[in-house]
């Protein structure tokens, strides 16, 4: 119960946060709420690779735990349509989809390099990102 209330919460004061910027500073607002997609879109790639439980007390479902930044992504996108238009929302989006891509050749470009022999986790982080990789393409 305390992850949907916290949930509610940071919805709300992303909110709030946003639409606050946007009526303070227009110009400079645009540049926040494409800020807020982004890492929302490339959080949820992370976090996508997780599947957790939800348990609804009637039924039990399991789903990416990236389910959760849906909404907020959502929410940044409409903002930014509501606000700035159409074709800046277009924009917002394909600034969006180019930092996935780099990011995706961020990963490929590390996952080449020699880890470190002390780094126990090697075998993990490449198969945590090799999902994030898949994930970002599919």
């Amino acid at each position: 119960m305390m992850v949907w209330l916290y949930w509610v919460v940071c919805l709300t004061l992303v909110t709030l946060l946003s639409a606050f910027i946007v009526r303070r500073w227009r110009h400079p607002g645009y540049t926040a709420l494409v800020a807020f997609y982004v890492i929302y879109l490339g959080a949820s790639q992370i976090l996508a690779t997780r599947i957790v439980e939800f348990d609804l007390v009637v039924r039990q479902f399991y789903a990416p735990a990236a389910v959760f930044l849906y909404p907020f992504i959502a929410q940044a996108l409409d903002m930014i349509n509501e606000v700035y238009g159409r074709k800046l929302a277009q924009l917002a989006i394909l600034i969006a989809f180019i930092t996935q891509v780099l990011l995706v050749l961020f990963i490929l470009l590390v996952r080449t390099l020699q880890p470190a022999p002390f780094f126990e986790y090697e075998r993990a982080w490449q198969f945590i990102f090799g999902l994030s990789i898949r994930i970002t393409v599919a």
